[in-house]
This record gives C-alpha cells, structure tokens and sequence, in this order.
C-alpha cells in the first residue's frame, strides 16, 4: 500500500515538473522554431537573449522594479503585521482582509481598475506606476510570513527588554527583528518573485516607453515566438528554485 501511494505521488510529480523539462529542452535546441526533442545540443537561444538589447532593456526594467518593491513590501508589510498582531485597531479582521485582498482578486480584473485608475495619471509604462501596483500585490506575502513569526514570539522576552530599560525602537532592533528576520526574508523573496514574474498586470501597464520581461514574453509568443522564449523560462525556474534554496538554508541555520 505504502509503495503504491508513493509511485501515485512520484507520478504527479513528474506529471507537474514535465512541462519545465519540456521547456528546458526547447531551450537547448538549434532549430529557429519550437523543437522537441532537440535534434542536438545548443546554447544559442541563451547568447541570442543576452546579446539582444530589447531583451537586456526588459530585464534590468523588470530587475529594477522588482528589487525596488522588494524593499518597499519589506517596510510596508512589516508594519503592517506588527500593527495587526500587537495593536489594538479597531475593525483589525477587515483591515487584514483588505491587506489580503490582492491574494484573492484574479489579476486580471486587479490590472484593469489599475489601468482605468493609472492611465489618466500616466503612471503607465513608467518605474512609479509599476512600483505601486507591485508592492499592493507583494505586501501580502510580507504580512502572512510576518503575522505568522509575530504569533509564534514569546511577548515575554520583549517585557523582559523593557524592563531593563530599554526602549521600544531598541527592543525591536535587539529583541523583536533578529527572530523575525528569517520570515522578513522568506516574505521578501516571494515579494521579489511575485513582481519579476508578474505578468497579467504587466501587460496592462506596460507601453513602449516601459515593457517588463514577462509582458514582453506573452507578446512575443503571439508575434516572434522562438526558442528565446523557452530560455528566458528556463532561466527564471532556475532563479525562483535558487531564492527558494537559499531561503530554506538561511531558515536552517
């Protein structure tokens, strides 16, 4: 029985990890168009992206803003997930479900109120537009990590803090944030991934002036679809399990 379970278990796994193996070979083929299995080996559509400069302009566009909305879902998130847990707000579970709300609104209609709202304030296709309308849909992901450490901290050690006349910025510098600074980082990752592989709203803030690779990468699959796209793909899989992997040593230690 235990053995069955497990080949069941093997065999969704793989059902869910194909399609990235498929991609990875596309990537390393030679044709000029979509190819599996590639008749041989290359790395050409690897140094076709690195040597386009609309390629490199999207990226570092989108490396730009996603590292930018990291730092500001950091600061936001944060506060507002000591002022859910420790404060005492009044309405705090429909603050919190507003917080949230990001996670549960599709995309797709949360880019069309964003573009309806951005465009008459030509906030589209610009770093400030994109920054604001990144860190609403990352904080999300601060605020749970966040609440989560928070509610697992013994309060006691922060009376003992005060006690011994420190004051509240340095309880929380000494105290508070070197035990929450674990989730402060796994929040800060999935902030940083949440905007570099953002697409759905890309696409309706994205112009000519400002184009993230994501939004560049559904447009060229409807107008120039090449192997490029299939290591551009291959490429971020790589740095989404790298964050992660870094994220789950730093939590270890």
């Amino acid at each position: 029985m235990t053995l069955a379970i497990g080949f069941m278990i093997g065999l969704i796994l793989l059902f869910l990890v194909l399609p990235t193996l498929i991609v990875v070979g596309i990537s390393l083929g030679t044709a000029s168009y979509i190819e599996f299995p590639p008749a041989a080996l290359s790395l050409r559509w690897y140094q076709a992206y690195f040597n386009d400069p609309t390629w490199m302009a999207a990226t570092f566009f989108s490396l730009k803003i996603a590292l930018a909305t990291t730092a500001t879902s950091i600061v936001v998130g944060t506060l507002a997930a000591i002022a859910l847990v420790r404060g005492n707000l009044p309405g705090k579970h429909i603050i919190q479900a507003l917080v949230l709300g990001p996670l549960i609104i599709p995309h797709i209609v949360f880019g069309v109120a964003l573009y309806l709202v951005f465009a008459p304030l030509r906030l589209t296709g610009n770093f400030a537009g994109f920054l604001v309308a990144h860190t609403v849909l990352a904080v999300p992901y601060v605020v749970i990590s966040v609440m989560a450490a928070l509610q697992r901290f013994d309060v006691s050690l922060e009376l003992a803090a005060l006690s011994c006349g420190a004051n509240r910025a340095q309880t929380f510098c000494y105290v508070v944030l070197p035990n929450i600074l674990p989730a402060i980082a796994t929040g800060a990752v999935f902030a940083f991934l949440s905007s570099f592989d953002e697409a759905t709203v890309a696409f309706f803030l994205s112009d000519v002036g400002g184009k993230t690779i994501s939004s560049k990468m559904f447009k060229d699959i409807d107008f120039n679809l090449t192997p490029v796209i299939a290591a551009i793909s291959t490429m971020l899989v790589a740095v989404s399990f790298l964050l992660m992997g870094l994220i789950h040593q730093a939590r270890h230690r």
